[in-house]
């Protein structure tokens, strides 16, 4: 689709939700050109109080004083998960959130942006980060196969399900 005009106005580009390695993703359905901005993240601006006791997964600290919850079922950039070597970038223009292509995108391909060190840290770090850097896909089928291996060598009368949920 034709990029709106400004730095600042999401170019309408055809996304899609889909399965990703770390869940859900959000993935381009077509060329997205370096710089374009691809999507705002939006959602309810949260009250002091309201930002330290929401349980919501999808708070973006623009500002000391401004949180948005993009929690809300319209904001589909919920969706952008975390990589090291990101494709996308935040800008954060008059308290807004933008997600601007840090690079030519092609159509396929998931989007990520860098989450930054302190939700890094507390979320992603004790779990293992999943990105395409950290965890390439030929090392996740390799682990794969090793579970498969592994699942043999347990006692007979062991149903499969049981055994891989076992070794995981």
């Amino acid at each position: 689709m034709q990029q709106k005009k400004g730095k600042f106005v999401p170019g309408g580009f055809a996304l899609r939700i889909g399965r990703s390695r770390a869940g859900l993703g959000l993935f381009a359905k077509e060329p997205i050109k370096k710089g374009a901005c691809i999507i705002e993240y939006v959602g309810r601006e949260l009250s002091e109080a309201e930002t330290y006791t929401s349980r919501s997964k999808y708070l973006f600290e623009v500002s000391k004083t401004k949180t948005i919850d993009g929690s809300v079922r319209s904001n589909i950039a919920r969706y952008i998960n975390h990589a090291c070597k990101p494709n996308c970038e935040i800008e954060i223009r008059k308290s807004r959130v933008f997600v601007m292509a840090k690079r030519n995108i092609k159509a396929g391909e998931e989007l990520h942006y860098d989450y930054d060190t302190e939700y890094f840290d507390e979320h992603i770090k004790p779990l293992g980060c999943r990105c395409i850097g950290c965890k390439p896909a030929s090392e996740e089928k390799t682990a794969r196969r090793v579970l498969a291996v592994d699942t043999e060598s347990l006692p007979r009368g062991t149903k499969e399900k049981s055994a891989v949920a076992l070794v995981r």
